[in-house]
């Protein structure tokens, strides 16, 4: 039990606010996509199709390709590398301040590495005010540092080398061409240019973002979630100290925004079935800082069911979730003019559960402009 806590939640509180605020009780207009996507810290960009999901779930009346509209037309979105290393979409408007903050990380290269020094000085050189290949810009790396080794890196379609540069803000996507993979920097690609920040007001706007959106949270899902250590994680807790509370969820101390501590009180438990795509923010940020050996009880509708949902080599599957339970996957298959959903459930759900569900897989198949066959 949490010592010298006030405060007092049960998950079920905390799972219906999460909701709320990932919109996911109440869905949003189109209109909001960009303001959405930032509201849960970025969309998961490393299977394209997911990102487009994950604001399916959370906006009535999405269209199909708003996603690749508002990031490759409209320049609202920026696609890199960001917390974790991992790919997201950002938005436009919000840059400069996740750039703040991804500049303070210490691992993935982007701190003591040499090497890594001279292919982003030469990436940043290279890309200012223009957009290239892959294989270009592999080139003219090469020229300017005389270094066939960093061309290498760059040509790597891992793009570990290349995350030092997203971090630093010299290296964003680019619409592709033919099938090949261009970058620009975000100074050219965002209309105005970045609005720039001081690096602690990068970390504590990032870190409040965070709770905003995943609390009850402590230090380690902090640290997780962000991908750069434990001590980033608290340093990151420090720049909100004076704007945080202890709170004691089922005998876990947690914290939440104290701004939004009366709304978490005042939660109440809700009777919402949705289905979420595979790498859906929702789903890293309630399971990530949780060892695999814990039951997740918290966030697992049947507790030890979490390798059915993060497997070993890194995927992170569709879910069921029910009153913010992550309670089966799913998967989804498109032939033609017919979309095939299959839900699998850890245990049987309540008649309501089923009828949103179903109900969950006919806007979907609305979404795809198919016949649905639902398994």
């Amino acid at each position: 039990m949490a010592k010298d806590v006030g405060y007092r939640l049960t998950w079920e509180q905390a799972l219906a606010w999460r909701m709320e605020r990932h919109r996911l009780a109440r869905r949003g207009a189109p209109a909001a996509l960009a303001q959405i996507a930032g509201e849960v810290c970025g969309l998961h960009a490393q299977v394209m199709s997911s990102a487009g999901l994950s604001l399916w779930a959370r906006i009535e009346g999405l269209e199909r390709g708003a996603v690749e509209e508002a990031l490759w037309k409209q320049r609202a979105l920026v696609k890199m590398w960001s917390m974790r290393g991992t790919l997201h979409l950002l938005p436009a408007d919000e840059v400069g301040v996740w750039l703040a903050a991804l500049g303070t990380f210490s691992t993935r290269g982007n701190r003591g590495y040499p090497e890594i020094d001279r292919l982003v000085d030469a990436i940043a050189r290279t890309l200012a005010d223009r957009v290239m290949t892959r294989k270009e810009l592999a080139l003219a790396v090469e020229q300017i540092t005389g270094d066939a080794t960093l061309s290498e890196w760059v040509r790597s379609s891992w793009g570990s080398y290349l995350k030092a540069a997203s971090f630093r803000g010299v290296l964003c996507f680019a619409p592709s061409l033919g099938g090949r993979v261009c970058f620009t920097t975000p100074e050219t690609w965002i209309p105005g240019g970045i609005r720039t920040a001081d690096p602690d007001e990068g970390l504590r706007t990032v870190t409040r973002r965070f709770l905003s959106a995943y609390a009850p949270a402590t230090g380690t899902d902090l640290a997780f979630w962000w991908g750069d250590g434990l001590r980033a994680g608290e340093r990151m807790r420090a720049t909100v100290a004076e704007e945080i509370v202890a709170v004691d969820v089922e005998g876990e101390r947690a914290w939440v925004l104290i701004d939004d501590l009366e709304d978490l009180l005042g939660a109440q438990p809700l009777r919402v079935a949705r289905l979420l795509p595979a790498f859906d923010p929702w789903v890293i940020g309630a399971l990530i800082g949780r060892k695999p050996g814990s039951d997740c009880s918290s966030v697992l509708s049947s507790p030890g069911q979490r390798r059915q949902v993060f497997s070993p080599q890194g995927w992170v599957s569709p879910v069921l979730l029910l009153n913010g339970r992550i309670a089966g996957t799913w998967a989804h298959t498109l032939k033609g003019r017919e979309l095939l959903v299959e839900l699998a459930p850890f245990a049987p759900h309540p008649a309501w559960a089923r009828a949103q569900l179903e109900a969950e897989a006919e806007r979907l198949a609305t979404y795809f402009e198919a016949g649905l066959a639902l398994r």
